[in-house]
């Protein structure tokens, strides 16, 4: 059977097909889906999970590979962060089972507080990175890195992209391998990571590399050459590989699917079979060095943008400018040119509770620490509240450290009930315990709302849809210390001021949950 799938529908359908017991996440566009459509189509082949970050879930996902169950675990580039503690020593460990983490990098930021490029995790943690171009590869390459991450004794990254994630193709479906069962087999000569075990184990992972290295010219069957002309050949991956096959049709092509570690034969190769080689590839030169440093003359990013996405248009004029002349204007819709569209950035929607609570504060002099979440949008006009928006947990930790410096102005640090369950908890318990004087506000919509709804350990359910624990703000505050604690709802003006009040006003740290449910799902 055929279907038109997401890439995302298809690294579903992939994690399916592979055998895979246990697939876990955190929610993050463009990653989300993924974990979505194992839940809708998959649920009672694949027992999935939201964790409440990104470093949890990888854990979680290494623990059950660690019984010889296949698992994965999805994030967004910037979760990758989030997990690399983990990640740089289950390297070193591997997993008798299948250990895969899809990363969805975000090109152009779309929805993304930065533009980082995952490849360099691969050559940070000595795993290999595989990059798929459409959908049917994206199922495809979920079941080889399974086969790779035990074949190797090594967890193995796919790293996807904004444009593979949603973009749709036609997908074959194939049969699901039998899941094994766990049985964990006690290996501390692998698994327990103590200097002297670690030491060793170094060696190993220096020789696995190596062989990976080797076998990733052939073996693993994950690059091809496309031969065409002599003139020029091109070396891409991801979808900048079907922007290539549109704007240079006439080119001999290397195509990788998997770029580390670096197939050297196979590149070499490939470069003494044309006259100029081209490396196109999306964001950083991971290729494109690479290839360098192992002394194969060719051409990337002069020509090729390392900001945003690429499309057919901006290889259009990498083109014109490699051959030196001005390039043809991209066509494009008249009626467009003649009565150009205002501007419409994003807002809070209409009876958003995050209105009313940044609607009081601007009526006090404080600065205001952000995070990431819809709340972000507070930094737009009218409400123009937040200062600061880096990265999540921040809100909270930056908020803190405002008011060690000792300026005068009051510091509030505000964060969403999912944000505060991922990386909010340790900031507030280092405010309780450094008595910084500042104002932290959980902004509790009841959901996790940017990234499409899903629940949250505040929730009361689970990813599968059971009933579960709701995990309390306020006793959480409680258990770290906090003394003043308060909640309210932000829709109610007066009761929002004169809380705000008397938290912005005390010369002690306060704990507040602006509580009221998101008006998408008025959810109780």
């Amino acid at each position: 059977m055929k279907q038109l799938l997401s890439g995302n529908e298809a690294f579903a359908r992939g994690i399916y097909e592979a055998g895979v017991k246990l697939a876990v996440g955190y929610p993050g566009t463009p990653s989300t889906e993924i974990l979505e459509n194992c839940v809708k189509s998959y649920k009672d082949a694949v027992h999935c999970e939201w964790a409440p970050n990104e470093k949890v879930a990888l854990e979680v996902a290494a623990g059950a590979a660690m019984t010889g169950v296949r698992a994965v675990v999805t994030m967004k580039h910037v979760g990758l962060n989030v997990a690399a503690d983990p990640l740089m020593s289950i390297s070193y460990t591997g997993t008798p089972g299948g250990l895969v983490i899809i990363v969805a990098d975000d090109p152009g930021m779309h929805s993304s507080q930065n533009e980082q490029d995952s490849r360099h995790y691969a050559r940070f943690a000595k795993v290999p990175v595989l990059e798929p171009s459409d959908s049917t590869e994206a199922r495809d390459f979920l079941k080889r890195a399974m086969e790779i991450s035990e074949e190797y004794r090594t967890p193995v990254i796919i790293r996807t992209s904004t444009r593979v994630s949603h973009s749709r193709s036609m997908v074959e479906f194939g049969e699901r391998t039998e899941p094994r069962e766990a049985c964990f087999q006690k290996d501390p000569g692998n698994c327990v990571l103590v200097p002297a075990v670690a030491r060793k184990i170094r060696l190993k992972v220096e020789e696995r590399l190596k062989k990976l290295a080797e076998d990733n010219n052939e073996k693993l069957g994950l690059n091809r050459i496309e031969k065409g002309s002599k003139e020029l050949g091109v070396v891409t991956e991801g979808i900048a590989y079907q922007y290539v096959k549109e704007i240079f049709p006439e080119a001999s092509v290397l195509k990788l699917g998997c770029a580390f570690p670096v197939p050297e034969r196979l590149m070499k190769d490939f470069a003494a079979s044309v006259d100029r080689v081209l490396v196109v590839e999306e964001v950083e030169d991971f290729t494109e060095l690479n290839m360098k440093a192992i002394g194969i003359s060719c051409e990337g990013k002069a020509f090729v943008p390392n900001i945003g996405e690429l499309s057919p248009d901006v290889l259009r004029q990498s083109r014109a400018l490699m051959e030196g002349r001005e390039a043809e204007e991209a066509p494009c819709c008249e009626a467009v040119l003649e009565t150009p569209l205002p501007n419409r950035p994003p807002t809070l929607c209409a009876g958003c509770p995050h209105r009313g609570i940044f609607y009081a504060l601007k009526k006090f002099d404080v600065n205001v620490t952000g995070d990431i979440g819809c709340y972000s949008l507070g930094v737009q006009p009218p409400l123009a509240t937040l200062d600061t928006i880096i990265c999540m947990g921040t809100g909270f930790s930056m908020a803190h450290g405002m008011a060690q410096s000792g300026q005068q102005r009051k510091v509030v640090g505000v964060l969403g009930d999912s944000t505060f369950f991922h990386s909010g908890i340790t900031g507030l318990l280092n405010t309780a315990w450094n008595k910084a004087n500042c104002v932290l506000i959980v902004l509790d919509n009841r959901i996790t709302a940017m990234t499409g709804h899903q629940d949250n350990p505040g929730t009361g359910h689970t990813l599968m849809g059971e009933e579960s624990i709701a995990a309390s703000v306020e006793e959480i505050g409680r258990a770290c210390g906090m003394k003043n604690i308060a909640s309210f709802d932000p829709l109610n003006q007066e009761e929002t001021h004169a809380v705000l009040k008397k938290a912005i006003e005390s010369d002690e740290p306060w704990l507040l949950v602006s509580r009221s449910p998101c008006v998408l799902i008025m959810k109780q």
